[in-house]
């Protein structure tokens, strides 16, 4: 049997987010908000849902939350708030190495 899965986010005290995946989203809560859950969260309570995803299996939980998990706070802000034009800004890559190379599509980057 495949049971579904889930991916969370958690908005901590200290105003940082968490990451989590799960089969049992209430059960998780509960010991987050226990200090049963992870070492950030049980260091930071309390703790808030702010974001959910349903997955059909529990493995695809897992490899979005190691996706979700390398963003940064302002893209991880922009996906708790559906703010879809701010995710994709947040996607692109904003170093100096990338906005002079020829494959960035900044102004004064074309090539004549």
């Amino acid at each position: 049997m495949v049971e579904i899965g889930y991916v969370y986010i958690l908005e901590c005290s200290n105003g940082k987010y968490y990451t989590g995946s799960t089969i049992d989203l209430d059960k998780r809560l509960a010991q987050h908000q226990e200090g049963l859950g992870a070492n950030f969260t049980r260091k930071n309570l309390p703790i808030n849902l702010v974001y959910v995803e349903t997955f059909e299996r529990i493995d695809q939980a897992f490899q979005r939350e190691k996706q979700i998990q390398v963003w940064s706070h302002k893209k991880k802000a922009a996906l708790i708030t559906s703010n879809f034009n701010s995710l994709h800004k947040s996607s692109e890559c904003q170093n100096d190495s990338h906005a002079n190379s020829i494959y960035s599509h900044k102004e004064g980057n074309e090539e004549n």
